[in-house]
């Protein structure tokens, strides 16, 4: 199946806009979001091994055995190309140089399995269509299909369904984790909906005409139930906007909060001034620019 070692990089991802819609019977929560990468990555090597698939990655809370979603999606591609009668596969080591933190809701172990699956399929000269890529990937979890095709993206339903959202401007952002992992389980079990319907959230956010305001909808409705165990979220988002972000909010179910910058020169002045601040010692600050 590899030959030799193949390379790859996943990106990580922010929520623009995050708006809780609705709980289904099956406990999944129904949102509109739009989604963007931003250059923040994890690099994937893929190396031929004899047999099974195995994970390779330093970082404590990464799984190393079935369970993590590189391997499985390694294994849903394995078993594709076998119904689809293309020749036999071996097995495949990944090792995972993690560099988007884990459980800050920055989409790394999503956008490493999308990796895994588009590297695979462009390795073997695309035997599956993006659909069907995308539909394995629905497989493995509602924002893994996001990372397939790239760019920024409306999704709605559990966020499996995308629309491309090609006008967005091209912002530095800086990304703010507190080294504090978040459940995303516990953050939607802890959601109170009735608190989140507000209608002129989505009112005021165009989405026929493809605008995106900082000002108007930059907005998400898992920060108040994060900062509920989490109030660090709401001093950087002040510290943020004390220093030139044009806006600020948490991305996902957190804990990383970003600022919005014109330009990387404004990002980087305000990156120096944080690290200057004293509860800036126990938090990881990344600046990358959005990949729109």
């Amino acid at each position: 199946m590899i030959t030799k070692p193949l390379c790859v990089q996943a990106p990580a991802k922010i929520n623009l806009f995050l708006h809780v819609t609705g709980r289904r019977p099956d406990g999944f929560h129904e949102l509109v979001s739009l989604m963007c990468p931003v250059a923040l990555y994890d690099t994937l090597t893929l190396t031929p091994a004899n047999q099974d698939i195995h994970v390779i990655c330093g970082h404590p809370d990464v799984p190393e055995d079935a369970s993590n979603l590189a391997a499985r999606a390694a294994r849903l591609f394995m078993e594709a190309a076998i119904s689809e009668s293309f020749p036999s596969v071996s097995g495949l080591t990944i090792h995972i140089d993690k560099k988007i933190p884990v459980g800050a809701g920055l989409g790394g172990g999503s956008s490493d399995a999308a990796a895994v699956l588009t590297a695979l399929n462009c390795h073997r000269a695309r035997p599956l269509s993006t659909p069907a890529l995308m539909e394995l990937a629905g497989r493995l979890g509602a924002d893994v299909p996001f990372f397939i095709p790239g760019g920024a993206a409306l999704a709605s339903g559990i966020g499996d369904r995308l629309e491309p959202f090609p006008h967005l401007a091209s912002w530095t952002a800086l990304l703010v984790y507190p080294n504090v992992a978040v459940s995303t389980a516990w953050v939607y079990k802890n959601l109170n909906l009735r608190l989140t319907k507000d209608e002129k959230k989505l009112s005021n956010f165009h989405f026929d005409g493809r605008f995106f305001n900082i000002d108007k909808h930059l907005v998400n409705d898992l920060e108040a139930v994060t900062q509920t165990v989490l109030p660090v979220v709401g001093e950087i988002k002040r510290l943020l906007l004390a220093n030139g972000a044009a806006g600020a909010m948490m991305t996902g179910s957190g804990s990383t909060v970003f600022g919005l910058f014109t330009n990387a020169e404004r990002a980087t002045l305000s990156q120096e001034a944080l690290c200057c601040s004293p509860q800036s010692q126990d938090w990881t600050l990344f600046m990358a620019d959005l990949l729109v």
